[in-house]
């Protein structure tokens, strides 16, 4: 289809829509469900393997009324696509996609077809290390396929992430500007809510920003908790808004998830919404062509009056009430000596396996008596079952009298649960970070732990950087401020130096304050690392690991990855007694303070096995401070 159509098209929906309300489709992929299709194939790919089934499931809701049909091509993106080997049939499944919806469409007059783009399926920034740029990219390739076979508008469809919505939006425009229509949904949760916090009035703000034809929600929850959030978008915007609800909660049964709301209790809703001035109403998950034929019963019979907005919209940002961060020296002693520039030293003590912590406590009190700035308490190291780390930071520093810096990874929680915890943390006096992504459950005891990984450490960052801003995960003000001193980690070892570097940058551009480095065995490779960060450079802290026999070498080489000169791997050779390996060990780390000592602001040094005392041994090394 031309451009000249995709004008006329485009056009006639916006007259239509502005007369009256319209009826979409209900749900593919409960309708591909039912037909034994199993939630682990790629719905998009059946498109090119089972056309005819698509095909009749948008016959079925064509005759049930339907006035929109969305192709069957949600996660038909580049990324998604990866994920079952067919990245390269992007444009492929897409055209065959919009092929079979305008087949279904032909069957009857004045029905839109319209291209359906869900969520990239990645992290992007600022909570993850996919670019907006890349973001649109992706969107783009999506929408020039669909846009060749010839869509008459874009639905873009349960999105949590605004900025992600917005680069889609973009993409849009970019490739047709105003010769298609657009529609922009967000999915929220019964309160309201998308899923990183913000509230009805702060994400109707922003959708009213975007080049959208229409906005609205789908998706997540039933038609009631949708109409009520509905009513209070209104306020905030004048663009039509559109429903998609799913028919409630699914339910578990016999092994298959069974959506309750019947035809007849979605027809009273959507009653109810376009009373309420809403012009596009359909359904989502759990929706079949018997509750969109009951929908399209109510449509017929009522004509909604356009009803105008309360409240003038203005942008987001403009929103973010965002608080004076509190700084570095102030946020906490550790913080005041980095501020400073004076040479830092931590010892990295590991949570016990048990709960009995006195042992860790001891050590703390150790490393106190011999000067030591502060213990580093590892969150889940090597995906090991240990206390928590931040119980364990709380008795170190109740019961030896010294600070800590507490490890958070991202493995065991989500974007709800890491605010919850750096709240929880903060208000029981923890106030160092070492923000880190933490290692997958398969290289612990327990491989088959389900990791979350919401967001990466560069995510994590952000929502720290928030936080110590006033405001939570949604960008919302929430009355008060953290001041957690922000740490990252950094491997100037790594294989990938390029990507290690721009995710360095990217943490720093992120609001971290320090560096703390995996062991540092080859001196330069640090010294390419810093030379590496100049232009972003923070205060780093080298990682210093006193070696204690040739085995602990060749497990730091060969399974921790961490690059060890075969000097050193000679010299841990040489000592045949374990004693012997001891001192050698804790010789070959004291010469790496003293050389790396005037490059770095500090360095953290472990307690290979739990022996304290030859962290503090090591530690001497460090001299007059």
């Amino acid at each position: 289809m031309g451009s000249s159509s995709r004008v006329s098209r485009a056009d006639e929906f916006r007259d239509l829509l502005s007369r009256r309300a319209l009826v979409a489709d209900g749900a593919m992929g409960t309708m591909l469900y039912t037909r034994g299709i199993f939630i682990n194939r790629c719905f998009d790919e059946l498109n090119l393997s089972a056309p005819q089934m698509v095909r009749d499931i948008h016959s079925e809701y064509v005759r049930a009324g339907a006035e929109i049909l969305e192709t069957n091509t949600f996660g038909a993106n580049g990324a998604r696509l990866a994920t079952y080997g067919l990245a390269d049939k992007v444009a492929e499944i897409n055209r065959a996609g919009v092929r079979l919806a305008r087949e279904a469409a032909a069957e009857r007059s004045h029905v839109f077809v319209a291209g359906a783009l869900g969520p990239l399926g990645l992290h992007i920034e600022p909570l993850g290390p996919t670019s907006f740029d890349e973001a649109r990219a992706m969107f783009r390739e999506q929408i020039d396929a669909l846009l060749e076979a010839g869509v008459d508008l874009l639905i873009f469809e349960t999105f949590s992430s605004l900025y992600e919505l917005r680069e889609g939006v973009a993409a849009a425009r970019e490739a047709a500007g105003d010769a298609i229509v657009v529609i922009a949904q967000v999915t929220a949760d019964e309160e309201g809510r998308l899923y990183g916090g913000a509230d009805a009035e702060t994400f109707t703000r922003f959708l009213d920003q975007l080049p959208a034809d229409v906005i609205g929600l789908n998706c997540s929850v039933g038609p009631k908790p949708t109409l009520e959030t509905l009513e209070r978008m209104q306020a905030f915007t004048r663009k039509p808004l559109s429903a998609m609800p799913n028919a409630g909660h699914p339910t578990r049964v016999e092994g298959r998830n069974i959506y309750l709301s019947s035809p007849e209790y979605m027809a009273q809703y959507a009653r109810r919404m376009l009373w309420a001035g809403v012009k596009i109403v359909g359904g989502c998950c759990g929706t079949t062509p018997e509750h969109i034929k009951s929908i399209a019963s109510e449509a017929r019979s009522l004509q909604p009056g356009l009803r105008h907005a309360a409240a003038p919209a203005v942008s987001t940002e403009a929103r973010r009430e965002t608080l004076p961060k509190i700084p570095l020296a102030e946020k906490s002693p550790l913080g005041a000596k980095i501020a400073s520039g004076k040479f830092v030293v931590l010892v990295e003590i590991l949570p016990p396996r048990g709960i009995d912590a006195s042992r860790e406590i001891a050590g703390a009190k150790l490393c106190r008596e011999a000067g030591i700035d502060a213990i580093n308490v590892p969150d889940g190291p090597r995906a090991s079952a240990r206390m928590s780390a931040q119980v364990t930071c709380q008795l170190i520093e109740r019961g030896a009298g010294i600070e800590t810096v507490l490890h958070f990874c991202c493995r065991d929680r989500n974007i709800l649960g890491i605010q919850s915890e750096l709240l929880g943390a903060y208000a029981a006096g923890i106030r160092n970070l070492l923000c880190i992504t933490g290692d997958p459950p398969r290289m612990g005891a327990y491989p088959n732990a389900t990791a979350v990984f919401d967001v990466d450490s560069i995510g994590l960052c952000n929502i720290v950087n928030n936080l110590n801003q006033g405001l939570d995960i949604g960008g919302h003000p929430f009355g008060a401020q953290t001041g957690l001193v922000l740490g990252v980690g950094a491997n100037p070892g790594a294989i990938n130096l390029e990507e290690e570097i721009r995710r360095t940058e990217w943490k720093v551009l992120a609001g971290a304050e320090f560096i703390v480095t995996q062991p540092v065995f080859d001196v330069l490779l640090l010294e390419r690392f810093l030379g590496r960060i100049r232009g972003f450079r923070i205060p780093v802290i080298a990682g210093i690991w006193p070696l204690t026999s040739l085995r602990n070498a060749e497990f730091m080489v060969n399974e921790l990855r961490v690059p060890v000169p075969e000097e050193f791997l000679e010299r841990m050779r040489a000592a045949t007694a374990p004693e012997q390996a001891r001192r050698e060990g804790v010789a070959i780390a004291q010469e790496m303070i003293r050389r790396v000592r005037p490059m770095v602001e500090g360095v953290q040094l472990s307690a290979p096995f739990g022996r304290y005392e030859l962290a503090v041994e090591v530690a001497r090394a460090v001299g007059p401070r």
